[in-house]
């Protein structure tokens, strides 16, 4: 993994990458970007639909972006027909909406026939501006990587990509009940992996993906963590005045869960658990409260209802609490009333969610999948779990159980864990990418010219 990043030894320090023949000092960062993110937009809720970690990366990238004077441009498709066809989002981040497609209703996985009409969209916004406009396309998702590898190639500007998630990584680990990814998705995203002139991996893991499952040329790979808005997720005024706005028992052992409900994110595995936890103790039913924050999203919408009636086959469905989505501040609050996050997920390219319940001051119980060997310290801030055996989670949770003082232990551990992941710097490490992308588009066109 070292070739991707003189390896992340500590976490603490941040990303520190390593760019292959020599970082390019005395490039130029880009003045205006565009990026792209057709499936999903950076105004939507998190944890609605296909609204997740990916809407809060754009979102918080791009204002960090904007204040180290790099503008940016966010292309999504218009999903209503009442939107203004751009928004500013923030001072320097302008979020364009593109007309491609019915606005309600439209699946993920139509979004591909209407990939067209979403790169006209784009050129049109463009073809009104003077040349040289955008300096760099950064495309998320592979939806985006095709619009991006188009736009890149016509305004002679480098492209740099972030995958966020992989189809043949996700198929290699599918949840019982959960739709193989496409073919068509695979050969969408090795087309990217081809032509970005740089990749940006969450995880040095997820690099080794990039390289072992797409052929990538691991000199164009770079690692960059992802942040956490410190402002937003800290411990403030501490568990207990959480629970007491959230109306939750002070005294109650709390296992959250927060994303969105589908076979992937594997909620059923938290359920489980805890009904194996009440099999063991019964006594702990009358302290025990197991919210599920989030809303059916991608396969989990074919049975809407198959969570909350798996709550009532394995008769825990007293104990189980279901809140639709909400917005960062309650979130935050959430995560501080909680005793732990449980994310028993079977793929997670980072884990957003596992770093923003740490920086609220609170632990993690997690798969050891994915970027979260990363984002949570194992036996510090938290358990990673190998597999999704309901069982193994039971006993992590039964460890919170028998030791209420874990809970704050473990709390103070995992937010000082998160200090090291602000979005400043992820923003500056994204804008060393982008130099050192200009830098070698630059070098080619002039090899190729002369």
């Amino acid at each position: 993994m070292s070739q991707y990043v003189s390896r992340l030894g500590s976490t603490r320090t941040g990303p520190r990458l390593r760019f292959p023949g020599g970082f390019p000092g005395s490039s130029r960062k880009p003045r205006r970007i565009a990026m792209l993110s057709v499936h999903t937009s950076p105004l939507h809720q998190p944890g609605t639909g296909d609204a997740g970690g990916m809407n809060v990366y754009i979102v918080e990238l791009a204002k960090r972006l904007a204040a180290i004077n790099i503008e940016v441009e966010v292309f999504t498709r218009a999903t209503t027909g009442s939107l203004p066809p751009a928004v500013e989002l923030a001072p320097g981040v302008l979020v364009r909406h593109v007309d491609a497609g019915p606005y309600e209703g439209l699946a993920k996985e139509d979004l591909p026939a209407q990939l067209c009409a979403f790169t006209h969209g784009v050129m049109q916004a463009w073809a009104g501006q003077r040349p040289g406009y955008y300096d760099l396309v950064h495309s998320h998702y592979w939806l985006s990587g095709q619009v991006g590898w188009l736009a890149a190639q016509r305004w002679g500007v480098p492209l740099v990509h972030a995958m966020h998630t992989m189809a043949k990584v996700k198929n290699a680990a599918l949840a019982a009940g959960d739709t193989p990814e496409p073919a068509a998705r695979v050969i969408g995203e090795t087309q990217i992996v081809n032509a970005s002139d740089r990749l940006i991996a969450n995880t040095a893991e997820e690099a080794d993906e990039l390289v072992r499952f797409y052929d990538a040329d691991p000199s164009s790979v770079a690692v960059v963590h992802p942040g956490v808005n410190l402002d937003r997720f800290r411990p403030a005024d501490g568990r207990a005045a959480a629970r007491a706005r959230l109306g939750l028992p002070q005294d109650a052992l709390i296992p959250l869960f927060a994303g969105r409900i589908q076979p992937l994110k594997a909620p059923d595995v938290l359920l489980r658990a805890v009904a194996v936890l009440l099999e063991r103790d019964p006594s702990l039913r009358s302290r025990i409260v197991v919210p599920v924050v989030g809303g059916p999203s991608g396969s989990g919408l074919a049975k809407p209802e198959g969570l909350q009636k798996l709550a009532a086959r394995l008769g825990i469905a007293d104990v189980v609490r279901f809140h639709p989505p909400v917005g960062q501040d309650r979130l935050a609050d959430w995560f501080r009333a909680a005793s732990v996050l449980v994310m028993p997920s079977y793929s997670e390219s980072f884990g957003l969610v596992a770093i923003e319940a740490q920086a609220a001051g609170t632990p993690v119980v997690a798969a050891a999948v994915g970027g979260l060997p990363v984002a949570v310290r194992d036996g510090v801030s938290g358990f990673l779990i190998p597999g999704h055996e309901p069982e193994a989670y039971a006993r992590a949770l039964e460890r919170f159980a028998d030791a209420p003082e874990l809970v704050e232990r473990m709390g103070a551990a995992a937010a000082a864990h998160a200090q090291s992941f602000g979005w400043d710097t992820a923003a500056s490490a994204t804008a060393d990418v982008y130099t050192a992308a200009l830098a070698d588009h630059r070098r080619r066109a002039r090899t190729h010219h002369g």
